[in-house]
């Protein structure tokens, strides 16, 4: 029985082109696609599952508990209100199900309770639970909410999507004007080639280099190894971003761009604003701007930039820990999360960023720092780092 792999292999692909064809004649003859989004969906993911029963099982149950508890989350909200132990519930009961899997996978060598695509479905579900609590969703359709959370495209490693924006396009009250469409598709195709071409040419040439520079030892081969993988990281993640966007563009799904040229960022915020972008900013705008929401509100801190440092910090390290348990992810997340406070910090207490940072010169050493400060966190993202100093 083959196994489908999402952007990758000669089954995919053909299959993307059967499946394809029906949504291209329906874009172009101006026909909604909603019906046809969730069959072709339920489809991949059997291709994907079939075979893994207890992932099939895995995936059903973690929609209904989703689910319920979104509906049950907008009966309490209407009932009592916005209490905000009662979204610290909701949440935690959200992402219960990923921190049994990473746990389980982390110290029994096998996730309990794994499925593809976990991880960035438990996103799309917190963040439907805090938009529910700000007011800005009251009613969770079924049909609609599945088909957000399983949106075959994106379902593996994003980009992730708003929910808001999502139903923009997957539930607006006309078909999309042909001319629009053809756009999206021509953008979508576009992305596609880019995105092949990026994890197919580039990427697999990259990680020969890789697997090479891995079996040497010496400070020579870490450094050269520190900057292939760093390039090699951004060609696959960067293609398979490209292809599932461009896929969702052939299905009438506007899905956010994930990565900006990330390596031209003069400063590490910069770059966390251009590099795998859905995520950042999903941590952004629901862990970091809650903390900091939190923290004016309660008065924690006399100095706004010590807030926002502590933030940086904490918002990182969890993304370290989303990543794994693993010791590289957190001191990544960590390491990260201090760059981010001493970049705040310099930027804002110093005189000298104030007074040439609109100076060539200046800009061009603050790249050059910046592009190794990220290598190097790659390398520690890698675990090659741990294995170097563990010797």
């Amino acid at each position: 029985m083959t196994k489908l792999n999402f952007y990758d292999g000669l089954y995919f692909f053909s299959t993307l082109m059967v499946l394809a064809v029906p949504a291209i004649i329906f874009g172009i003859c101006q026909i909604k696609m909603r019906i046809y989004i969730a069959i072709t969906t339920i489809l991949m993911l059997y291709l994907a599952l079939r075979g893994n029963l207890v992932a099939i099982e895995n995936l059903v149950l973690f929609c209904a508990i989703q689910v319920v508890l979104a509906k049950c989350f907008v009966k309490v909200i209407r009932r009592f209100g916005r209490v905000r132990w009662h979204l610290w519930i909701a949440v935690i009961l959200s992402i219960a199900p990923l921190c049994i899997y990473k746990m389980s996978d982390f110290y029994l060598g096998s996730g309990i309770f794994g499925f593809l695509g976990i991880s960035y479905m438990t996103f799309k579900s917190v963040q439907i639970l805090i938009e529910i609590y700000d007011n800005l969703i009251d009613e969770v359709g079924i049909f609609d909410t599945l088909n957000f959370y399983l949106f075959w495209p994106t379902i593996l490693s994003g980009p992730i999507d708003r929910s808001r924006r999502f139903m923009d396009d997957f539930h607006r009250e006309s078909a999309m004007p042909r001319s629009e469409y053809l756009d999206l598709l021509g953008s979508g195709l576009l992305k596609i080639f880019v995105g092949l071409f990026y994890k197919v040419v580039i990427a697999t040439s990259l990680y020969q280099g890789v697997f090479w520079l891995s079996q040497n030892s010496g400070l020579i081969s870490a450094v050269l190894y520190m900057y292939v993988y760093g390039f090699y990281l951004f060609f696959d993640f960067a293609g398979y971003s490209n292809m599932a966007i461009g896929v969702s563009y052939i299905f009438g799904i506007k899905t956010p761009e994930n990565f900006k040229m990330p390596f031209i960022s003069k400063d590490i915020k910069e770059f966390w604003d251009r590099w795998h972008i859905s995520l950042s900013h999903w941590f952004r705008d629901f862990i970091f701007s809650r903390y900091s929401m939190a923290a004016i509100r309660g008065k924690w801190f006399s100095d706004r930039v010590v807030m926002s440092s502590i933030g940086f910090i904490i918002n990182m390290g969890i993304m370290g820990l989303w990543h794994g348990l693993s010791i590289s992810y957190i001191i990544y997340g960590l390491y990260h999360g201090v760059l981010l406070a001493l970049n705040d910090v310099y930027q804002k207490k110093f005189k000298f960023h104030k007074k040439h940072k609109k100076e060539r010169w200046y800009q061009i050493v603050s790249w050059f720092i910046t592009f190794n400060l990220v290598m190097f966190g790659f390398l520690i993202f890698s675990e090659h780092f741990v294995e170097l100093i563990s010797k």
